[in-house]
């Protein structure tokens, strides 16, 4: 059997990238303020620190603005928000990312509604969550809409395609299933609870893995020619990365895959940086 098309996510996200620093470029020509970036880190978690130092240098090599909030653990909620109600009335920030996990002393799902929702750049706000359920979404979460680009990098037509999702994150695979169902995919979400999962998968067109278990989706369990997105990333003993399925086996029986790393990831960061540009027309057009 043949070995599966990889769906290269950086090479995709460079061209997001690209698309958006254009814009930006575009923005400054005629006047208009460049986008802003507020990221806030709460904490020396060593995996945030990587995601945050990320963010921001890529921020800057679009040429939108970047600002950085560099909080101690022992941070209290109410300053948190505080500083969140700052940012919100600062126009020259038009995108504010508050990166999870928080400290177990502050509430994520508050801190998430106190972003105004048309600077909530992450798409997590229940505002934006719901427009993306009625089918007319603003800003978008950006790992599922990331998704959605790589899907669409491949040619293949979605409609009518069944979709399998393992996992229910708000983060991940809710917003992915609303997504395919924009796209008109048939959709099955799974989970902890879900019977017989390799059935399921063994029935998909298309297979999104977030459950954040290393290697945990079998070859043999997809079908011959599936699409497989794999959302995860999980470092090994020996210091390696590996998603959720175990690629090897899977690329021997999909058509398409998203390696680990390489995949999914770039696209999350590049995604961002789409929904600041986005915030910031929207919040002009007010």
């Amino acid at each position: 059997m043949s070995t599966a098309k990889l769906i290269d996510g950086k090479a995709i996200a460079a061209l997001v990238i690209e698309e958006v620093k254009i814009a930006v470029a575009e923005r400054k020509s005629k006047g208009l303020p460049r986008p802003g970036l507020a990221v806030i880190c709460v904490g020396d978690d060593p995996a945030s620190a990587v995601y945050v130092r990320n963010k921001r240098k890529r921020t800057e090599e679009v040429g939108m603005l970047s600002v950085s909030h560099d909080l101690p653990k022992e941070t209290d909620e109410q300053t948190l928000l505080a500083l969140i109600d700052k940012l919100n009335g600062d126009e020259a920030v038009h995108g504010i990312l508050v990166q999870l996990p928080l400290p177990p002393q502050i509430n994520a799902e508050r801190v998430i509604e106190r972003i105004h929702p048309k600077k909530d750049v992450d798409g997590f706000h229940p505002y934006n969550v719901g427009r993306l359920v009625l089918r007319m979404p603003t800003l978008r979460p950006c790992t599922p809409f990331g998704c959605m680009r790589l899907l669409k990098e491949t040619g293949e037509a979605l409609a009518g395609k069944h979709a399998v999702i393992i996992g229910q994150s708000n983060i991940v695979g809710r917003p992915m299933a609303l997504e395919l169902l924009i796209a008109r995919c048939t959709i099955t979400v799974c989970h902890s609870k879900t019977y017989d999962l390799p059935k399921l998968i063994g029935a998909a067109d298309i297979v999104v893995a977030g459950m954040g278990k290393p290697r945990f989706v079998q070859g043999e369990w997809l079908k011959p020619g599936a699409i497989v997105i794999d959302v995860g990333i999980n470092r090994l003993d020996d210091g390696k990365l590996c998603g959720d399925v175990d690629f090897d086996s899977a690329k021997e029986r999909a058509s398409w895959i998203t390696p680990v790393p390489g995949g999914v990831g770039p696209m999350t960061i590049a995604t961002l940086l789409a929904n600041t540009l986005e915030a910031a027309k929207w919040q002009e057009s007010a």
